[in-house]
């Protein structure tokens, strides 16, 4: 299936590893041109050095820090006077694992920056130019705790559920103007962010972290963890031009986690 993608211009956020990575690698090898953006660009260079020739060509790596408004205003800047990007893949890393109940409001209004206020910045400086072509994909992962809240991750379930909101609001207000607004919620999909909070729940229950990844598989249908690039391909459709009639959308990618309908 042609995705209509040769050509288009996209830019990745936290693409240096996990998730960010495979949907920036699987983007270009569909013909994209990749912004590939992360705080450092040290790790991307080398996973664009290993790309096939033909695909390294159409990826760059970009700095952006989502916490420093500075860092986002300074590749917005660079991006309009490049004529700016067709398809904005927006991913933030996770804050820590934390109760609600003693969550502080520094912990929030810090992570609120740089996990929505300042991406929703940087969508808004990337729009016009998506409205005047007629051709746009904002695709933002999200978390499945915006639908079934994860234990111990107040502050993402709480922040990624705003992220919800934004997303919805937006689709709505773009539809008519070539531009489409979805979100992706991953499950357990096996990435070094997974492996984190395993080893945090194993610190905690004294066990080990393949006990926890054990007994995390047992809750899902379908008996094992994600691959990060059965994720970029979902995310990958929604940022072509086959999924023009798909927005205002929550996607699940989850093997059956979520069992609410």
């Amino acid at each position: 299936m042609d995705l209509g993608l040769v050509g288009k211009r996209a830019l990745v956020l936290g693409a240096s590893r996990g998730l960010g990575a495979a949907i920036a690698q699987t983007l270009a090898a569909e013909g994209a041109t990749v912004i590939a953006a992360a705080r450092g660009t040290d790790v991307t260079e080398s996973w664009i050095a290993a790309l096939p020739a033909e695909q390294r060509g159409r990826v760059s790596a970009a700095k952006l820090d989502l916490a420093d408004l500075a860092s986002v205003e300074a590749l917005a800047d660079r991006l309009a006077a490049e004529g700016g990007v067709d398809i904005l893949i927006g991913n933030s890393g996770g804050p820590p694992p934390g109760e609600a109940r003693d969550a502080k409001r520094d912990d929030w209004l810090k992570h609120f920056e740089g996990m929505a206020a300042n991406l929703f910045h940087l969508a808004q400086r990337l729009l016009p130019g998506m409205t005047e072509r007629g051709f746009g994909r904002i695709v933002t992962i999200a978390s499945s705790g915006v639908e079934q809240p994860i234990p111990r991750l107040a502050l993402s379930n709480g922040i990624r559920a705003a992220v919800i909101g934004w997303s919805k609001t937006l689709a709505s207000e773009v539809a008519g103007s070539g531009v489409t607004v979805n979100v992706v919620l991953p499950g357990r999909i096996h990435t070094e962010r997974v492996d984190q909070l395993d080893d945090a729940a194993a610190a905690r229950s004294g066990g080990t972290r393949d006990a926890v990844a054990k007994a995390s598989i047992a809750t899902i249908p379908a008996g094992r963890y994600g691959k990060p690039q059965e994720f970029a391909d979902v995310v990958t459709f929604l940022a072509s031009e086959r999924a023009s009639y798909v927005t205002g959308a929550k996607i699940r990618i989850d093997g059956g986690l979520i069992r609410g309908i």
